[in-house]
């Protein structure tokens, strides 16, 4: 078995397509299936299951991208740790995120310490996120909500209120706040079922014994917006996420502490890996003097 065996298998995997793959390796088409071919042949099995154009990994060709995707993950950090002396000027930092509005000023800041390194994004809800960054798929995940796991590292980095959009024609838009009894029975459009927005929401409502009549769930914040502004129902937004709109109000809930937050998150095995750790570098540069403690800070 050769290495070059299985970066090509690993570039097939990953982009789906041998096409792809020859043109992610700069090499021809026929020498990407040669080396799969000849890595198959090798040990009798069958990595992928051809469908016309299409190709689909078995079973031995799912459990197979699995270990490289943590070699070749390794391999990036053992580049990065013999180019630790020099400066960073070129690389690629892989960052997934649940939402744009958190992770924007962190990459603003990293782009102007580091303007010659290239950056995606992926943008997710939290169970792909988090995927993403076990499968090594990203170095980076900016979310809003962690669950317990050792292998994964969270730094709070910043909280912000959640408020409530009304239509300007309604009753509540002449307020300057509001208070989370006046939430009873009001008709209420949510976000999908595990959004913190609306964990956080429901749980101050059923702390206050208050019970809103929730019409519709969207699992998108601009398709609420446009939902709050045609007088459906009210929302519910992180000020964070709240996009001014002359066609609605945001108010505050006066009487209770509900609150979303971001945590930057990596594996614990790659915090000394160079674009990991470059990441960390601006991010502590842009944390308030007193720390942010989320809900789940116990757990960080």
């Amino acid at each position: 078995m050769r290495h070059t065996q299985l970066r090509s298998f690993h570039a097939v995997a990953e982009s789906g397509s041998f096409t792809a793959a020859a043109r992610e390796l700069r090499v021809s088409q026929p020498t990407i299936t040669t080396q799969v071919k000849s890595l198959e042949g090798e040990f009798g099995i069958d990595l992928f299951i051809r469908r016309g154009r299409r190709i689909e990994l078995t079973d031995t060709g799912a459990g197979l991208l699995d270990i490289t995707r943590r070699l070749f993950a390794d391999e990036r950090d053992a580049s990065d740790y013999l180019n630790e002396t020099r400066e960073l000027r070129s690389g690629h930092l892989r960052v997934g995120a649940v939402g744009p509005y958190h992770v924007t000023d962190m990459l603003a800041a990293f782009n102007a310490r580091y303007p010659g390194l290239y950056v995606s994004v992926t943008v997710g809800n939290s169970r792909q996120t988090v995927a993403d960054l076990l499968d090594y798929r990203t170095d980076i995940a900016v979310l809003a909500h962690v669950d317990p796991d050792p292998r994964l590292v969270a730094i709070p980095y910043s909280r912000h209120r959640v408020v409530v959009m009304c239509p300007f024609a309604h009753a509540f838009a002449r307020r300057r706040g509001l208070r989370i009894r006046d939430m009873h029975g009001q008709r209420l459009i949510v976000r999908e079922a595990g959004s913190t927005t609306r964990r956080a929401f429901d749980q101050a409502m059923r702390d206050a014994g208050v019970e809103a009549h929730v019409v519709m769930e969207i699992g998108s914040r601009e398709s609420i917006r446009e939902a709050v502004a045609k007088g459906i129902g009210l929302g519910v937004v992180s000020e964070a996420e709240y996009v001014p709109d002359p066609r609605l109000r945001a108010l505050p809930v006066s009487d209770a502490e509900i609150f979303t937050y971001a945590h930057v998150v990596h594996l614990g095995e790659r915090q000394n890996a160079r674009m990991v750790r470059a990441f960390l570098r601006v991010v502590k540069g842009l944390l308030p003097p007193t720390p942010i403690r989320s809900k789940r800070a116990s757990l960080l």
